[in-house]
């Protein structure tokens, strides 16, 4: 992309936050983009009315905001952020995908109204969710976890035709995901004709992990390259390979 008024979005994923891509936006901040990283909000009701739908209108409206701000603009999405970016970013002007849920589906259980995941939260168990974090980044994501409208996920899982779009696309997978197969992202960038880069990894690690600087680093390169093929620059696959 080019240098002048670029933005970036960052669009989180379930019983998280803004705060989720700190490492990123420190990088590409640095890099001068305008950065935004806003939270997604719950219905005026509270979580368990909250639908797929407030959701999507929120990263629209970010979208629109950042319009305003730069000429041309990015979105990054992670999990059920990559969903929505998939939903709601057909005019970005490109977009990247981490560990995205696929919007072919994914079989689970219905799920309660409010999935009580903040309720359970413990520095432990974030430890074990996270084990490429160190103790510093435990500590700052255990208290930041929220609970999540379970509505809203299972209709995430349902899955979702996505709009065609004309947007270059990376996705970026971690290889020990426990959440999202790896194969099903792999799978999504095939379908989509998007670049794709292999990480190693869990579900959250390219957030939260130590090497999440250089994560984020890599797709910030492959966005101020020429994009639009589905191969990632050898240097950025070379880095980050196992």
């Amino acid at each position: 992309m080019s240098e002048a008024r670029r933005a970036v979005v960052f669009v989180h994923g379930a019983g998280g936050g803004g705060w989720e891509w700190d490492a990123w936006v420190r990088g590409f901040a640095a890099e001068g983009w305008r950065v935004f990283a806003p939270d997604l909000q719950p219905a005026v009701d509270g979580l368990a009315a909250t639908r797929l739908a407030d959701y999507r209108a929120q990263v629209a409206d970010w979208l629109a905001r950042a319009r305003r701000e730069a000429d041309r603009v990015a979105l990054v999405g992670a999990s059920l952020g990559g969903l929505l970016v998939l939903l709601e970013g057909a005019t970005a002007d490109a977009r990247v995908l981490v560990n995205p849920m696929p919007p072919a589906g994914m079989p689970a259980e219905p799920s309660p109204a409010v999935i009580p995941w903040r309720q359970r939260a413990s520095v432990a168990g974030t430890r074990r969710a996270i084990p490429e974090a160190d103790a510093a980044a435990a500590l700052f994501a255990f208290p930041r976890w929220r609970d999540e409208s379970g509505t809203v996920m299972d209709a995430a899982r349902a899955g979702f035709a996505p709009p065609a779009s004309r947007a270059p696309t990376l996705v970026m997978a971690s290889r020990e995901d426990a959440d999202v197969p790896f194969e099903a992202s792999a799978a999504l960038a095939a379908a989509l004709g998007a670049a794709f880069l292999p990480l190693a990894g869990s579900h959250v690690a390219p957030l939260l992990g130590r090497d999440a600087p250089a994560v984020a680093a890599a797709a910030a390169q492959w966005l101020d390259t020429p994009v639009g093929g589905t191969s990632v620059p050898m240097p950025l696959a070379e880095q980050h390979r196992d």
